[in-house]
């Protein structure tokens, strides 16, 4: 009888045992799972385009009122993060570095900056801006993006100057590649800012042809 009724103490103590164990277990994976997320996640870093022309030596372009943008970007490069190319048909999007500000709003600050040094005036801005009286009005769109880490940076837009509210309008088109020193996001985003400076200084020449033409007197 002692034995008939020692079996079911034995199977309740066992199956405590077994859920002990798989509280421990459940408990132990958990604090691995947290450890290890943890020690993967990086916070992202952030990027900024920037002005990086030097005065060409042309003279000054006295009393010029420049507005850049709007800018167009391509959809699958108008976002946060960097987009990588891979392959020519495969991208990759790094969740951990960014850009600090949209790209329309970048690329517009930074060649209005490098426009400012080319042209040698203070007064060239962004689009839009109130009682701001332009002379020239630029617009870019953006065709290629493209961001190869360790390798290169492409820059492929189309631009037009236009002269005053329905004036003449001069347009053209950049393509420029800059090589990436190093294997840094940093130097990714130099690279296109260099970029962004020879786009500049395309336009700056033609907004210098479109004033010296506004000068020109009339043939009689």
């Amino acid at each position: 009888m002692s034995a008939i009724r020692s079996a079911p103490m034995d199977a309740i103590a066992g199956v405590t045992a077994i859920a002990r164990y798989l509280t421990i277990g459940l408990l132990a994976l958990f604090a691995i799972t947290a450890a290890s997320g943890c020690a993967t996640t990086a916070p992202a870093k952030f990027y900024t385009l920037n002005s990086t022309a030097t005065p060409d030596g042309a003279a000054p372009a006295a009393h010029l009122a420049v507005i850049v943008g709007p800018v167009a970007i391509p959809a699958a490069d108008d976002q946060p993060q960097f987009v990588m190319q891979v392959t020519p048909n495969r991208v990759e999007v790094d969740e951990f570095n960014r850009w600090a500000a949209p790209l329309s709003d970048g690329i517009a600050r930074a060649v209005a900056g490098d426009l400012a040094v080319l042209l040698g005036t203070p007064d060239v801005a962004t689009a839009p801006m109130a009682n701001f009286n332009a002379q020239y009005y630029v617009t870019i769109d953006v065709q290629r993006f493209e961001s190869t880490r360790g390798d290169s940076t492409l820059l492929e837009a189309v631009w037009a100057v236009r002269k005053g509210a329905g004036g003449a309008t001069r347009s053209g088109r950049t393509i420029a590649r800059e090589a990436v020193v190093g294997d840094g996001f940093d130097t990714l985003a130099a690279a296109h800012s260099r970029a962004l400076a020879q786009m500049s200084a395309d336009i700056a020449a033609a907004i210098r042809v479109a004033a010296r033409s506004g000068r020109q007197k009339p043939a009689y």
